[in-house]
């Protein structure tokens, strides 16, 4: 006797359903494979750029100690008296990056929560393309601005500030950098749950108490990530300083100095006619490769803090 099939059973065996769960099948694992994949060529591309550095370091540091490198308080291998000193460098890279900071991280964190806490919806919706339209300009222009129309509002007030200095060059890296930190912090400021604030309301707390006290070191994790990124930008940044802080390494804590950063001394380098191998060329490697450890060290300790002020809701 012939028993029954079910509807179940049915649509299970049937063959055009068989045949879309195996076309299913594969196509998710294709989905699976690309991903993986495009994971892995950024890790590689990391790894390979690394490795490029380390390699043609390790050549420089061959010709020049190490401790020299570390320690000289002068850079200028492009000179018949060659000197292979990094402090100039980090000293404008560092100041300028200052300068920035102090400019991008309280009017970020102040937008951050005028946006998160205090702005209307519609001028919020208003807002946030502005921020992103302001940090999608491009960084050339930026270093012209702040060359040609920065500078000289400077001098107003600094007459004796020279064309070229790493104040003029922070200020607009700072005002470059706001968006990144606004944006970043105030997505964490909107992350902490509303029941939050309801109970600061509650006890009587104002909407600027609240944001203060309540919701700010409950996204403190996100801000402190917002604060790194902005560093990070700002110590990574190259046409602005280029243009406007000058190109000549000078080892200098004043902000109202001429100097060049590790970034600023790679474009210059990389624009001449350096043969390839010399030691002069090889310097934009060794210049790269501290470059590259002061961002890893940065977010080395943003990745600190995140791990240890994380609030999970």
């Amino acid at each position: 006797m012939r028993l029954p099939v079910t509807a179940q059973s049915d649509e299970i065996t049937h063959p055009k359903r068989l045949g879309y769960s195996y076309r299913r099948h594969l196509g998710e694992r294709f989905i699976e494979t690309l991903l993986f994949l495009m994971a892995f060529v950024s890790v590689a591309i990391t790894i390979a750029i690394v490795a490029m550095l380390v390699k043609e370091s390790f050549v420089f540091f061959e010709h020049v100690p190490l401790w020299e490198f570390l320690t000289d308080t002068q850079w200028t291998p492009l000179f018949d008296d060659a000197h292979y000193g990094i402090l100039p460098l980090i000293s404008g890279t560092l100041v300028s990056s200052a300068v920035a900071l102090l400019v991008a991280i309280p009017l970020g964190t102040i937008t951050a929560i005028y946006l998160s806490e205090f702005a209307p919806f519609a001028a919020r919706e208003v807002a946030k393309p502005f921020l992103e339209l302001l940090g999608g300009v491009p960084t050339v222009v930026y270093g012209y601005f702040a060359l040609l129309f920065v500078t000289p509002l400077l001098q107003k007030i600094f007459p004796e500030l020279p064309g070229f200095s790493l104040l003029s060059a922070g200020l607009v890296m700072g005002i470059m950098i706001i968006p990144y930190v606004s944006s970043m912090a105030e997505d964490s400021m909107r992350a902490v749950p509303m029941h939050l604030r309801e109970g600061s309301y509650a006890m009587g707390a104002t909407r600027f108490q609240t944001a203060l006290r309540v919701v700010m070191p409950g996204a403190f994790s996100g801000i402190a990530a917002a604060y790194i990124l902005g560093i990070s930008r700002a110590v990574g940044e190259t046409m602005v300083v280029a243009i406007a802080a000058g190109m000549q390494p000078n080892l200098t804590w004043n902000p109202m100095e001429p100097a060049a950063t590790i970034t600023a001394y790679i474009v210059q380098v990389s624009l001449g006619d350096l043969p390839h191998g010399s030691i002069g060329y090889q310097t934009i490697f060794a210049a790269g490769l501290t470059l590259l450890l002061l961002t890893l060290t940065f977010n080395i300790i943003g990745h600190v803090l995140r791990k240890r002020y994380r609030e999970v809701y």
